[in-house]
């Protein structure tokens, strides 16, 4: 298996363009351009590493093999996910979506796309709150925990540090948006101050402007709710070329190896916060992905791993390739009873399925949906020490 895994990772056994008339397309939908185009490329892999895997167990429902078909959201740009997304659906015929990304995209994708036609998503990363409520008619799930718990989550890093006041900056989005609120309003509630909120766009190419009004206001720490490959990061530059802050706070989003690698040795003693397991599946997980040589210590890998596995396993239940078996049967095999699952026994799942068993997919993630079918989620809480990424907890 360690030797098919290496070979066929994001390779012709799971492209587009090798499928076979039988194939069962599945689409991967994230954001190859954009502000997280330094993540996405780890998330497909590790999303169609699940699909290689259940191809070289003799795929689903008696010999269908899966196909991934990738499309590029962006994250950004709502008219071009949408358009990804139609063209999915309506020349490549998949039948449920890995994706998408970014929150906004995801949102309009679900509303203008996936919901007319009936078609399942399952997000690794969309995170805001707001995805919790949207129409979805039973087609939207998510592998990420919603940011109502991350602003929890980082309010609290900072408190147990004995951080009192705070200047918060965010990307002008869905996204940047739900996470601020969720995050201030813990924060406040915790005793905290915040000196000023204020929103900041990507792509541009000068942040002076808005890091002269933060350090204005004040704060002792600079949380950046943004992307690591635009804004977020542009943000961060311009306060330490200004000398406005040195340390920073950081979301999910935010967290990236090319963030560390380039600028790592210059902010250290931040700290931030980003959905993370640890584990008997965490470890699993790990051991596929070296094997395969897919970097599956990027954020949103194992999301990205259970989402596509998760897909697979709801059409094997359902006895059908089609979107309404997932949607009738994905928080059936993703949570108890059954026999649990770790990443690399897929095959073993379908079997147990195809026989007429239960299974509990824990996955890379310790993977338990609840409410309208998102992730309850941890998160690992890091320090950037000598220009790396250093665990400290996980909350």
């Amino acid at each position: 298996m360690k030797k098919l895994l290496m070979a066929t990772t994001a390779t012709a056994l799971v492209s587009a363009g090798a499928a076979a008339a039988e194939d069962v397309n599945i689409g991967v939908l994230l954001g190859f351009t954009g502000p997280i185009e330094s993540l996405t490329p780890h998330m497909a892999d590790s999303a169609e590493l699940a699909i290689a895997e259940i191809n070289e167990a003799g795929g689903i429902l008696d010999g269908k093999m899966l196909a991934a078909v990738r499309g590029d959201s962006t994250c950004v740009d709502s008219a071009a996910a949408t358009a990804a997304a139609e063209r999915m659906i309506n020349s490549e015929g998949v039948v449920a979506i890995m994706g998408a990304d970014c929150s906004g995209v995801t949102g309009a994708v679900l509303a203008n796309v996936a919901v007319p036609n009936g078609v399942v998503m399952v997000s690794p990363s969309a995170t805001s709150p707001g995805l919790s409520t949207a129409e979805d008619n039973g087609l939207f799930f998510r592998t990420s925990p919603s940011d109502a718990r991350q602003g929890e989550v980082l309010a609290s890093i900072m408190k147990d540090k004995g951080v009192e006041s705070v200047a918060v900056t965010y990307t002008n989005n869905d996204y940047g948006k739900g996470l601020s609120d969720a995050f201030i309003s813990s924060f406040e509630g915790m005793g905290g101050s915040v000196t000023l909120n204020a929103p900041h766009e990507d792509g541009k190419g000068d942040y002076s402007a808005e890091v002269g009004a933060l350090a204005s206001a004040g704060g002792e720490v600079l949380v950046v709710l943004g992307y690591s490959d635009q804004g977020g990061r542009g943000m961060i530059q311009a306060a330490l070329d200004s000398g406005a802050f040195d340390t920073f706070a950081m979301g999910d989003g935010m967290y990236s190896d090319a963030l560390v690698a380039d600028i790592g040795g210059d902010i250290g003693g931040s700290y931030g916060s980003v959905p993370w397991s640890e584990g008997e599946g965490a470890d699993a997980f790990k051991a596929i992905t070296e094997a395969a040589g897919v970097n599956g210590e990027s954020s949103f890998t194992r999301e990205s791993y259970d989402a596509a596995a998760l897909l697979a396993l709801a059409m094997q239940a359902g006895g059908a390739a089609t979107s309404e078996a997932v949607a009738a049967n994905l928080l059936n095999v993703a949570n108890a009873p059954g026999e649990p699952i770790l990443p690399g026994e897929l095959g073993k799942a379908l079997q147990i399925l195809a026989e007429g068993g239960e299974v509990d997919y824990v996955g890379g993630t310790g993977v338990e949906l609840i409410g309208p079918g998102e992730a309850a989620g941890t998160y690992r809480e890091y320090t950037i020490t000598d220009g790396a990424y250093e665990t400290v907890t996980f909350r």
